[in-house]
Parts: C-alpha cells; structure tokens; sequence
C-alpha cells in the first residue's frame, strides 16, 4: 500500500512538472487527480458488497491493496504545486544581470565593444566553429569608447554569460581564474525553424540571457585554486600522454564522459552515425562497472565497508563527471544498489529509478526538459520493462547468453 502510494505521488509530481507544457496544465493534472479519486472511491464501495462469504478474506486482502481515493487526490495536488514550482524555478534576469547592458538592437553584430570582468566557471570546451567557449560569472562591465581603451564609470554586474574566444585565447583558462574580456554583447535568437536548436532557451536553461564574442582575454589572476577539475586534467593528459592523440581523449571520454572531455566533434559525429553516441556519455554503464569492481574487489570484507567504499567511489565518480542528470540519476540509483546490499534486501529497480527521478527534479525541475536527462530515463525504464520479458522468452538458452 505504501509502496503504490508513493509511485502514485512520485507520478503525479513528474506528470504535474511534463503538464507545464500545456496551458493550465496544472489544473488539468489536478482534476485527473479527483476524477481518479472518485473512481476509486466508488470503486472501493461496491466491492465489499459484491463479496462471496467462501472467498472474503482474498477479496479483503486484494481490496486493502488498492490505493485510498485520497492518494489520487493528494497526487493531483502535488502535480498542481509541481506546476507553480516549476515557474517559481524558471530563471529570470535580474535588475544588474549582464543581460541587461545589452546595446540596443539585439544584434551579434553591432560593433559596441565592451570589457567584461569575472571569474572562469568552467574549462574551454572547443565549438564547431574552431573557437574557445566557457561560461563566465560575471563582477564588472566597462564600455570601450576608443581605440585608446575604456572611458567612463564601470558599473557592477552579475548573472553568468556565454563567452566565444579564438582559439589560442582560450588556451590555459581554468575555472575560478579572474579575467577581463573584451568583445561583444548580445542577446541569443530563438530557433528560426521549427524543431531547430533553440540557442535562446538553451542558455535560459542553464541561468543565461546573454553571450559575449570576445576578442582579447587579459589575465587578473594567476593564482590555481584546487579543483577537481585539476584531477581530471591529470587523468586526461596521462591517457594522451601514453595513447596518443585520437586514442587517449577518447578513452577520457569513454571513461568520465564527453561534457567532461573536449573531444573533437568529428569523433563525436562519428560515433553517432555508428549509432554509439551512448558510449561518450557517463551513465549507468561506467557506475555498474565501478560497483563491479569495488564489489569484486572487496567480496571477503564485511557488508558495511562494501558499502562504505562503493559510496566513497561514486561520489568520486560524480565529482569528476560533474553533476549531469544522467551520472546524477545512475549514482542515486547505484546507492540504492549498496543499500540493498547493506540491508540484505532487493531492490525493485523501478522504484529506484522513479525516486531518483523525483529527487532530481525537485532539486532542478528545469531538468525534465533536458534531453540528456530525458534520454537516460527512458533508456532506463526501457531496460526494466522489457529486459526480463525478453530474457523469460529465451528462458531455454543458458542464463547468461539470455541475459
């Protein structure tokens, strides 16, 4: 009976957050709540009745199992909070967000240059056009008025803006470095097509409503502050190092994920034609694999220091993937995998992957328009629904060729 009301409501949260798709959609998910509630509701009253003496006490016990009217109701409710709660999460520019000091005309192409202070928020990444990209958290803007430098009172600004370098400018950035670019502001376009990519909401995603086309990057900072990304850096060159170079960014990549690794987009676009573009994404695979390992590894020790350092991996794991939907939904679904084997008890795959679900999108409830989290879901749930349907079918092959 828990079991079921908590699937009810963990739905009718993740439908309420799929329903902002639809005007009022927040309403409709509440009354699909009622009219579930008074289904059940009379549902629940005919049975007793309809009861034979000879066979009550299964009647009773299939009819204590059906879920009480009120859940049908309380998910209703909770999918209507989930619907104001996602438009309480949408980002929105603030009163100083750099967004704001865009010049008029919304153009990439007005020739109004500016200086942007701020801090690195993450490592370059390569685009398609040849140029460096990284994200800045933005302190301070100054308007270039001559070819002399800047003139006039710099004004403090905050928000985080998408920054494009040439190439060699991007070179030896890391995170947490204090810079000033000089460039070009502008708003991003929505898609002229549609179905096409969407730059605009794209960057509302990820908290931005501006980028910026620099020119030059002068350096305010030199000092290294500790990070992970330092570790991976070291993991990267190791493997380039010893494999070569196309070898060695694609075993990084296989191994902690193409949004961890810059790797060439003619690499990526070969493995998508090849239909293996989930090989460059850090998912389940790697985290089964790391359980695998430390499990093996540790088969004689007790249950608690299995558990303890099957966690300590994952969390090592995640820290140098970073904090994607889809490495988030495998390693919650890996502890509940340890805490089973704590407990010494099963754990219903289903329901892990509908709680991690859950938890994800109350911590961001943007994320269930992500495609990358999106994709991971479904491919999951694609696995435990038709997995051992499959697998019954070829129950006459050995076990582990049917698996």
């Amino acid at each position: 009976m828990i079991q079921t009301s908590g699937v009810i409501i963990c739905l009718g949260y993740i439908f309420g957050l799929l329903f902002t798709a639809v005007p009022w959609g927040g309403v409709w998910i509440l009354v699909l709540g009622i009219v579930g509630a008074i289904f059940f509701r009379r549902r629940t009253t005919l049975r007793p009745f309809a009861q034979k003496p000879e066979n009550a006490g299964s009647k009773n016990k299939a009819w204590q199992t059906t879920p009480h009217p009120r859940i049908w109701l309380a998910a209703g409710l909770v999918g209507l909070l989930a619907t104001l709660y996602f438009q309480l999460r949408v980002p929105q520019p603030g009163a100083k967000d750099i967004s704001q000091f865009v010049p008029a005309g919304n153009s990439s192409n007005q020739e109004q240059l500016v200086i942007v202070r701020g801090k690195v928020a993450s490592n370059p990444r390569l685009t398609r056009s040849q140029r460096g990209q990284f994200w800045l958290e933005t302190t301070q803007i100054d308007e270039v008025k001559n070819d002399k430098g800047s003139a006039g009172v710099p004004k403090g600004v905050t928000g985080k803006l998408y920054v494009t370098v040439p190439i060699l400018q991007a070179t030896g950035l890391y995170p947490s470095q204090e810079i000033a670019v000089t460039g070009i502001l502008y708003k991003p376009r929505v898609a002229s097509n549609p179905g096409g990519f969407d730059f605009q909401k794209f960057l509302k995603q990820e908290g931005t409503f501006a980028g910026l086309i620099g020119r030059q990057i002068n350096v305010l900072e030199q000092e290294r502050k500790w990070g992970w990304w330092q570790i991976r850096e070291r993991i990267v060159r190791s493997q380039v190092r010893w494999l070569g170079i196309p070898e060695g960014p694609l075993v990084s990549a296989m191994v902690l994920g193409s949004k961890a690794v810059d790797l060439p987009y003619d690499i990526r676009d070969l493995f998508v034609q090849a239909g293996l573009a989930h090989a460059l994404a850090a998912s389940g695979f790697q985290t089964s694999l790391i359980l695998s390992v430390i499990l093996q590894l540790t088969r004689r020790a007790s249950k608690g220091t299995q558990f303890t350092l099957g966690l300590l991996a994952l969390i090592i794991f995640l820290s140098l993937t970073g904090f994607q939907p889809a490495v988030l939904r495998a390693v919650i679904m890996g502890f509940a995998a340890l805490v089973g084997l704590l407990l010494k008890r099963k754990v219903k795959q289903f329901g892990s992957l509908l709680l991690a679900a859950t938890l994800l999108l109350v911590f961001n409830p943007l994320w269930i328009w992500d495609l990358g989290f999106q994709l991971s879901f479904l491919a999951t749930l694609g696995l435990i629904v038709t997995v051992p349907a499959l697998v019954n079918r070829l129950a006459w092959l050995p076990p582990a060729i049917a698996a």
